[in-house]
């Protein structure tokens, strides 16, 4: 379909039709979050970011008062996020998402697989929680994981990244298994007006019609580079959950991943991940000691394998 951008639509015969202005809903995102929404198992429902979904999932769904539990290793953005609501009187509580959620949490949050350390979380053990359960499958996408199968209340994406795929889309996306969840999420994203653009929207359209491609171009690559960086005497260790684009590993210091990151010459030095370019980063820029001050996050494009590991390889070599 083609973009509209248009922010009114005349009334017919004095009543207001399905658009009618576009804070409400667009015909873009309308198809957008109908196609997502088809993907996941559940209605989909479009923000500006990844970041705008959490802060509404965390808003519309909590009170003052309530704990979040959050997934010990997720990304740390959104923790970043929930300490903003902390004045709001919102509390957050790490765990090992490997295990069952606290008792006394009000929101369950998971990260499948979590962002930069890859582990999985024990769906049935947070779906058995009497708590509403979040899942960011940010990294698993529909292709790999679908949440609300097993026993999750909300799917999030950070629609940017794998949804989008060509890093050229600022986009975030909640998807709801009930439907009353929905019409809450969606009269709060109404009312703050959180909404995503119809440009944004189209890119998301154009994407999802190659995910399935890339994503498994994406994760068979990567499957076979996380093999050859085990076996390289300058990695000390290598996270990979088995599928997806995302992969993290561990290098001596972080001299030594400032040398790898600056060796590079087909993946980019840059943050970010899921789109068709390859994307390296040390996260120890941004997250400190919460990584290990080694720690480089890679994200496989769909480039040749043997090209990347030429790249990948070289640049280790430099360690020596």
């Amino acid at each position: 379909m083609s973009v509209d951008r248009s922010t009114i639509w005349p009334y017919r015969d004095g009543e207001a039709g399905a658009f009618y202005y576009q804070r409400y809903a667009h015909p873009t995102g309308a198809e957008a979050e109908r196609v997502l929404g088809e993907l996941d198992g559940g209605h989909a429902l479009l923000f500006p970011s990844g970041a705008g979904a959490t802060t509404a999932v965390a808003l519309a769904f909590c009170k003052p008062g309530d704990t979040i539990a959050l997934a010990e290793g997720a990304y740390f953005g959104t923790h970043v996020t929930f300490d903003q609501l902390e004045p709001w009187g919102l509390q957050v509580q790490e765990f090992d998402q490997t295990g069952p959620p606290p008792d006394g949490a009000d929101l369950v949050w998971l990260e499948a697989p979590s962002n930069p350390f890859l582990t999985m979380p024990d769906l049935p053990a947070a779906a058995a929680h009497p708590a509403p359960v979040v899942v960011d499958a940010t990294a698993a996408t529909p292709i790999h994981l679908r949440p609300l199968e097993h026993g999750a209340d909300f799917v999030l994406h950070s629609a940017t990244k794998y949804l989008a795929g060509h890093d050229d889309a600022l986009l975030g996306a909640v998807v709801c298994k009930r439907d009353e969840d929905a019409r809450r999420l969606d009269d709060f994203r109404t009312r703050t007006g959180i909404v995503a653009a119809p440009d944004p929207a189209y890119l998301l359209l154009r994407g999802l019609k190659t995910l399935e491609l890339r994503v498994r171009r994406q994760t068979e690559s990567a499957q076979g580079l996380a093999r050859r960086l085990e076996a390289h005497p300058r990695v000390e260790r290598v996270r990979y959950p088995g599928f997806g684009g995302l992969i993290s590993f561990d290098v001596a210091d972080a001299a030594a991943a400032r040398t790898v990151e600056t060796s590079l010459q087909v993946i980019t030095n840059a943050t970010s991940l899921g789109g068709v370019d390859s994307v390296l980063e040390s996260r120890a820029r941004w997250e400190g000691d919460r990584v290990p001050a080694g720690l480089l996050r890679l994200s496989v494009g769909v480039e040749p394998v043997e090209t990347l590991w030429d790249d990948l390889s070289a640049a280790l070599d430099r360690l020596a």
